[in-house]
């Protein structure tokens, strides 16, 4: 998500603030972003007062084909599926077939967390504000990357191991897997797939006709775009996550025109079509935006918000005293966004084929501003800044680690890998097993074969490994434990730069060596 014309976004900066933005504005805008942030597509549509009244594509679908984006074109909209899980789950509270106060365990028995209390206390509700005790991110690695053999009920099982970092529903953590357990809810409970609801129950009467709840489920491919990401200064296209057990969290497939059907309907308390349909009710729609958990925040300018906090499916909060109802979502070369502000009936949905989150927030934030009737800020250019300085920090700490490698390597320690070869197994990932080859030491997951690549000798019993799959960004650190013989019995991991997807929860391993 990156950025445009200079002189564009420095006259829309001194205009929307008194008019609201046009879109021949948001066509400059738009194309800045996507020149200043290197993304090859961008989709872009505005919703004010029940009407579509902005909704087009932006450069292409993918640089291999150079294939137009249109406003029809499909972009994976990741967690902002979240908030569909949450509307499936209001149906059916709607229908008295769950609330969102039943324990989990009413529904699936073999539901268990850390601890007892918390299994046995632990609601539906619970299950969509992120507020479990766990870390952020915890146990992403059963999901992320994609090919993994892990199941729906591996997740279930595999959560009792995950150990908390708080208390339960004392603080805010983002959390995938109990999107994933809210799903196995919805099945229980509707005697459908999540995948099935979704599509019977809510895109087929909002008319959401070219969206699917799961990319596996797309008949028709010719209208898509491709996930790029950046590998080292140059963008590629990469592999398209497909993994239907992440579903429930991140799976929809959808496109502006098609969102801007579900944002009416939202802004709309649930109602839909020329007859006013009830998709879900006006009570139940309260629910889901009403604060739920709470999320630390500062009141800066220019939005002044002083409350921050997540609802079911959806982050609420308050920007110059109106409420703000928006979600982002992200997969590998995939990052969106879903803004409405409810008080002023206006949506803006911005789908993006590359994975920085400054794109999307560049051109949210200056179509928003222009609506809240505030001098708008050079967003391109303060995102574009920020991100240099964040990465400039982040390849030092990397930097200097693989030059430590590169030094060790050119002085020929001489290591000892016997040492370190075998299996080792962690009780919710599985097994990892290291490995000699011709004199060099390689790391691979059993169950996530992608986490595979060659680990070097970084200091002490600390390694690092270099995954085969460059577009991760995610290298790791390795440190070996051993007993008082010397013998290595653990290893834990934690990633080496600060940047990594907190997907990536290496530091929630716990591996010990069994063989």
């Amino acid at each position: 998500m990156k950025n445009k014309l200079f002189v564009a976004i420095a006259l829309i900066s001194t205009t929307i603030s008194f008019a609201q933005i046009s879109s021949t504005q948001v066509d400059e805008l738009v194309d800045r972003t996507l020149k200043t942030f290197n993304v090859p597509g961008i989709a872009v549509a505005i919703v004010k007062d029940g009407k579509v009244i902005h909704s087009k594509g932006y450069g292409v679908k993918s640089i291999l084909t150079n294939e137009k984006v249109d406003a029809n074109t499909l972009f994976g909209i990741a967690s902002n599926s979240k908030a569909f899980t949450s509307a499936a789950l209001a149906i059916l509270v709607d229908e008295g077939k769950v609330k969102w106060d039943d324990k989990v365990i009413k529904h699936l028995p073999n539901f268990k967390m850390y601890n007892d209390y918390v299994t046995n206390e632990f609601t539906i509700r619970d299950l969509l504000t992120h507020r479990s005790g766990l870390g952020l991110g915890a146990g992403d690695l059963m999901i992320w990357p994609d090919g993994s053999d892990f199941t729906t009920q591996d997740i279930i099982q595999n959560l009792q191991y995950l150990k908390p970092v708080s208390a339960f529903r004392t603080q805010y953590d983002y959390d995938n897997l109990l999107y994933i357990v809210a799903g196995e809810v919805i099945r229980v409970a509707s005697g459908l797939s999540w995948c099935d609801f979704v599509e019977q129950r809510m895109m087929k009467p909002l008319e959401m006709n070219n969206s699917v709840a799961s990319f596996l489920r797309l008949k028709d491919t010719t209208n898509i775009i491709a996930p790029h990401v950046p590998i080292d200064g140059k963008l590629k296209v990469i592999k398209r996550y497909q993994n239907q057990l992440f579903d429930a969290a991140a799976g929809i497939y959808s496109s502006v025109n098609d969102l801007s059907k579900w944002t009416i309907m939202q802004m709309n308390n649930g109602k839909y079509g020329s007859e006013n349909k009830q998709l879900f009710s006006k009570k139940e729609h309260n629910e889901m935006w009403s604060p739920q958990t709470i999320i630390p925040t500062n009141t800066t300018a220019p939005y002044n918000t002083h409350f921050s906090s997540y609802g079911l499916g959806w982050f609420l909060s308050d920007v110059k005293g109106y409420k703000q109802v928006t979600h982002t979502g992200g997969l590998e070369g995939i990052v969106t966004q879903v803004t409405l502000i409810p008080e002023l009936n206006l949506g803006i949905i911005v789908l993006t084929n590359q994975q920085s989150g400054a794109a999307f927030r560049a051109i949210t934030n200056t179509i928003k501003d222009s609506y809240l009737g505030i001098q708008s800020e050079d967003y391109v250019t303060i995102y574009s800044n920020r991100i240099k300085a964040n990465v400039a920090s982040a390849d030092k700490i990397t930097d200097d680690v693989w030059a430590t490698v590169a030094k060790n390597k050119k002085e020929k320690f001489k290591i000892d890998f016997k040492s370190f070869v075998g299996t080792y197994t962690d009780n919710w990932f599985g097994d990892a097993v290291l490995s000699e080859k011709k004199g060099k030491l390689y790391f691979a997951s059993k169950r996530s074969p992608q986490l595979s690549g060659e680990v070097f000798f970084y200091k002490d019993t600390n390694y690092v490994v270099k995954w085969d799959n460059a577009y991760f960004h995610a290298d790791a650190h390795l440190f070996f434990e051993c007993d008082a013989t010397g013998k290595v019995v653990k290893l834990t991991m934690k990633p080496i730069s600060e940047l990594t997807d907190f997907s990536y929860d290496f530091q929630d391993l716990g591996f010990s060596k069994v063989q």
